[in-house]
């Protein structure tokens, strides 16, 4: 495949001349298509893989509870913006709420993260471009599969933006440059509305672009940014003033900090997360030598900060050497603000180290390495061709895949292609009528099993149902694809999603709405929850008392109970 790049005299202006010929196009459209089947290959295995038990089921409540007319902050927890929320409404009232319609949308966010890193770093070469977008997936995809976290559809927007917007930089000015550059605003302010959390990112990455801008592109690239998050107001007018704060800002960042956070860096010899100890069950499927998983996990970190200088220092080098026009200018203006976006990303990794944050921020700056190296190898060997350069960054980051971390992305993608042809497969249906959530454990799918259809039998449209862990004094986690279970059961509780420091506290609220319930599931999932952090010590001992008093179990199956509020 060429990774032929255009000469300076082919693109002397502020505008793209024709040097995209129809053969680039045929080769562009090849890569795309190899792009499309690495993200694809794991797909038919990530349909019935088990997706993480309470944020791929609080995915599928919360906007369920939106078409119902219930409001995030308002009438339940929910730690982030509205955007995610409001587009599976939307898709779920067109489609209906199904788990394979919401990872569908967890698919079309993994690709716009994929495909417009691809077209973002277009000007670095195809080979780059391509294997650029394939790191993003190999990185992204094993945390969550499909499930569509807020935080994937964020980084879909604003890759997207910065794409669209360095796009509309390369061309001549014009209405439909405009449109590109209001376009980029829109992503970007979307962006925000799916994780307000990442403002730095998105402001550093379009601040970029918008200061290497003319006023032609300046405008409705911050017209259309504004527009799209002025959608936040009727979202604080509905939600209410207060319960927007509480929700966006308290909650996420004082008060479930302290029940969340993990050592900086990991530790050497243990895995600090709970979720991690659990994931690293499923060990086989790797035949090379590798470091211990903790070990893993700390190197990781490490290169968190490495791999950002690497795109800190080659962007800024390119935009040092590169002239005012041609194409090296293309490229500087491309890297440098996608090198601050993934620098503002940072956060993530160092507030909970985990591998999801880990995955988080280097799906992104893993990719971005590529050009970065292959800057700074054209910097200082010249004479070496564009794809000599491009094989040796794709080697050194490959030999980080296969020999640093391997466990993680790397043997998780080549297990997820595995079960898509059959091998090795993750996950059993747990059904109540068309409604089905997948389990990893044949045993404990079917102990849920017997529970649902136990409460399926005996429950009556409209009675409330609160899903919590066994010991309500430590809400580390819940299983919340339960309430997805039964659409006919009203959530008795606002804490469909269950966090420690939030659901357990004396204020909480949690006993008076078991006093008002009609039915508990129970489950000992998080029952040898331990991290290093305040999730380990009990707080409020009152809804295990509202439980004992007021409660009669009806099955125990396993880890799973169902109760009935006696009489």
């Amino acid at each position: 495949m060429s990774t032929s790049t255009p000469s300076p005299a082919a693109t002397s202006g502020r505008g793209v001349r024709r040097w995209w010929t129809e053969r680039d196009r045929r080769l562009d459209a090849v890569a795309v298509a190899v792009l499309a089947l690495v993200l694809l290959l794991p797909v038919p295995g990530l349909l019935r893989y088990q997706g993480p038990p309470m944020e791929e089921g609080f995915m599928l409540v919360f906007p369920e509870r939106l078409l119902a007319g219930d409001y995030p902050h308002r009438d339940f927890l929910h730690l982030y913006g509205p955007g995610s929320l409001w587009v599976l409404a939307g898709v779920y009232g067109v489609l209906g709420v199904d788990l394979f319609v919401e990872r569908a949308v967890g698919l079309v966010q993994h690709a716009g993260v994929a495909f417009g890193m691809f077209f973002l770093l277009r000007p670095f070469g195809r080979r780059v471009a391509l294997s650029a977008g394939i790191v993003s997936i190999l990185v992204l995809i094993g945390p969550g599969g499909l499930s569509a976290m807020a935080w994937n559809g964020a980084l879909a927007l604003g890759v997207g933006a910065l794409a669209l917007g360095t796009a509309a930089q390369r061309r001549d000015p014009g209405r439909l440059t405009g449109w590109m550059s209001a376009g980029a605003g829109v992503l970007g302010g979307a962006a925000l509305l799916y994780r307000p959390d990442m403002v730095l990112a998105i402001g550093f990455g379009l601040g970029a672009l918008w200061w290497a801008s003319d006023g032609a592109r300046r405008r409705p690239l911050l017209i259309g940014f504004l527009a799209t998050l002025s959608l936040y107001v009727p979202h604080v007018l509905l939600a209410g003033i207060g319960n927007a704060i509480q929700g966006m800002f308290l909650e996420p960042v004082f008060e479930l900090r302290s029940g969340r956070t993990l050592p900086v860096p990991p530790s050497w010899d243990r895995i600090d997360g709970f979720l991690q100890r659990a994931g690293a069950l499923r060990t086989d499927g790797w035949p090379l030598p590798m470091p211990g998983l903790s070990q893993q996990i700390h190197l990781w970190f490490w290169l968190v900060p490495i791999s950002l200088l690497v795109v800190l220092v080659g962007a800024w080098r390119l935009r040092r050497r590169a002239g005012p026009t041609g194409h090296l200018r293309h490229q500087a203006d491309v890297l440098w603000p996608a090198a601050l976006f993934a620098t503002a990303l940072v956060p993530q990794a160092m507030q909970r180290p985990d591998t999801t944050h880990l995955a988080w921020v280097t799906g992104i700056s893993f990719a971005l390495c590529l050009p970065a190296v292959v800057s700074l190898m054209g910097e200082r060997w010249p004479e070496w061709s564009v794809g000599r350069r491009a094989w040796w960054a794709i080697g050194g980051l490959a030999l980080v895949f296969v020999v640093v971390i391997p466990f993680y992305p790397a043997r998780t993608y080549v297990d997820l292609v595995g079960q898509s042809f059959g091998q090795n497969r993750f996950g059993l249906a747990i059904t109540n009528g068309d409604r089905r959530f997948y389990y990893g454990s044949e045993e404990g799918a079917a102990q849920a099993q017997a529970v649902v259809d136990r409460l399926a039998a005996e429950s009556t449209p409209g009675e409330r149902l609160i899903v919590g862990p066994t010991d309500l004094s430590r809400t580390n986690y819940n299983d919340a694809f339960f309430y997805h279970l039964f659409p006919d059961l009203e959530p008795g509780t606002r804490y469909i999603e269950m966090d420690p420091g939030i659901a357990d506290t004396e204020d909480s609220g949690l006993a008076e709405e078991l006093e008002t319930s009609d039915w508990l599931i129970l489950s000992d999932s998080a029952d040898l929850w331990e991290e290093p952090n305040e999730s380990r010590f009990s707080r409020s001992q009152r809804p295990n008392e509202v439980v004992a008093e007021q409660y009669c179990e009806v099955v125990a199956e396993g880890g799973f109970t169902l109760l009935r509020r006696c009489g």
